[in-house]
């Protein structure tokens, strides 16, 4: 089974770019519950479930980050990591309310033009 590809021309294919975005996304849910577990009163059931949370979402994660690594070649992989901080960004202000600066927008701005190019090549 071929889920992660490139196409005849050598270019990644849309579904492979729809993968590596979902197993970012996964990815910045880690960040989100590692922030959840912070602002917990230590050693309380909210704090041990927040850490369990952080487990299994990393568990998890790693079983889908081996198989996408099997299919596709380790640079493609590991540009499509900075997506995970653009989820970041966007899961910080829309759930803890914190603020996007404009560097922040600059940052993910670079990040997105970089995965673009690299992704017409």
């Amino acid at each position: 089974m071929t889920l992660f590809k490139k196409n005849i021309n050598n270019k990644i294919e849309f579904k492979t770019i729809v993968y590596l975005l979902l197993v970012n996304l996964f990815y910045a849910c880690v960040s989100i519950a590692t922030k959840f577990t912070s602002q917990q009163e230590f050693l309380s059931v909210a704090f041990f479930g927040g850490v369990a949370a952080i487990v299994v979402i990393l568990g998890i994660y790693a079983v889908i980050w081996q198989q996408v690594l099997k299919r596709i070649e380790l640079t493609t992989a590991y540009m499509f990591k900075g997506t995970s901080l653009i989820f970041v960004l966007m899961f910080s202000a829309l759930i803890f309310g914190e603020g996007i600066t404009l560097n922040n927008i600059i940052g993910g701005t670079i990040i997105i033009i970089g995965i673009a190019l690299f992704a017409k090549t």
